[in-house]
């Protein structure tokens, strides 16, 4: 392996600490490095806290070091005041000659400013190791600001005759389809995603809290398709846990496609990514309208022989796992 693809790997494995917490920034990861030793490191803090960069420039104990050192990042570093200082001028103060970039930050505010500051103050830049894994470390950000959406992932569980709810059932809860470690892997993805969206119908039906009861971390935003504003109050999704967005008509117009009015509401309120656990009638507005990046689909060994057919999905499968006696699948849309 190459010497700065080895650290820019470094900069994103520990760019994954900052995973759901750094939202709505993206979760980025830097090294500084000093006659082929690491000196310093870093990843973006939860929102409002410093950056990767600030951060790994922190953690160098002889700040003398940094004017001869090599700072590695996966993403541009940003050239704006927002909740933080800029990062390209804390770099330029400790007068780190040289950066190496994984991909350019294609945020407007950004977009080759912060490496034009650099290059201006003397700095040697160097953009483009490992790209293509740097983008997809930065995905949602990416997305949310290229395709003026939130990245998006559909997940659902299915039972083996392709139903993803019986036909019947006795009480206003969730019908259990997968096992109970299927279900904790889905609240760890909960706890990494901004949002997560379900229809009315769903609310009804399941009295679902849509939070991530089942593992550490933040609870995502939930988002209720609620056309007549009329869901009753004592649903669970109405409870102190987590904030809670309903989308009625009055944010959105139902005689017409309905996705993309979803995708600009959130995006307007500033969510970078969100996952949408049902239901089928949900789920198939996304499908239908192509507006998916990735799908997560639980296929069981239950039965139901009659009931509500799962979605209908047409899309890459990236990989298959066995969580006991269920089969989780991952697609991308391509």
């Amino acid at each position: 392996m190459k010497i700065h693809e080895k650290y820019i790997n470094r900069c994103i494995e520990i760019a994954k600490n900052g995973l759901g917490t750094t939202r709505p920034n993206p979760m980025v990861g830097c090294v500084i490095v000093l006659n082929n030793t690491i000196i310093g490191e870093g990843f973006t803090s939860a929102y409002g806290g410093p950056h990767a960069e600030v951060n790994a420039i922190q953690s160098v104990t002889n700040k003398s070091l940094l004017k001869d050192a090599t700072l590695y990042v996966t993403l541009e570093p940003c050239s704006h005041f927002g909740k933080t200082p800029p990062c390209s001028d804390l770099i330029i103060k400790h007068k780190i000659p040289k950066i190496i970039i994984g991909t350019i930050d294609d945020n407007s505010l950004v977009a080759g400013q912060g490496i034009k500051k650099l290059e201006t103050s003397g700095c040697e830049v160097l953009v483009g190791i490992l790209e293509q894994e740097c983008k997809q470390l930065h995905k949602r950000f990416f997305t949310f600001h290229n395709k003026k959406r939130p990245y998006i992932i559909l997940k659902w569980a299915e039972s083996a005759d392709g139903f993803i709810a019986p036909k019947t059932k006795n009480e206003q809860k969730p019908v259990w389809i997968t096992n109970t470690f299927s279900r904790q892997l889905v609240h760890k993805w909960r706890t990494e995603e901004q949002a997560i969206l379900v229809g009315g119908n769903t609310v009804l039906q399941d009295n679902p809290s849509l939070t991530a009861r089942d593992w550490k971390g933040l609870n995502p935003t939930r988002i209720v398709i609620d056309k007549h504003n009329n869901l009753p109050e004592n649903n669970a999704v109405f409870n102190k846990e987590a904030e809670t967005l309903l989308l009625s008509s009055k944010q959105i117009d139902f005689s017409k496609p309905l996705a993309r009015q979803i995708c600009n509401t959130l995006h307007s309120k500033n969510i970078t990514s969100v996952i949408i656990e049902g239901g089928a009638k949900t789920l198939q507005y996304f499908i239908n309208e192509n507006l998916w990046d990735e799908a997560r689909v639980f296929y069981s060994t239950n039965i139901f022989n009659e009931g509500t057919k799962a979605p209908e999905l047409k899309g890459a499968l990236q990989s298959e796992n066995r969580i006991l006696n269920d089969t989780l699948k991952y697609f991308t849309n391509d």
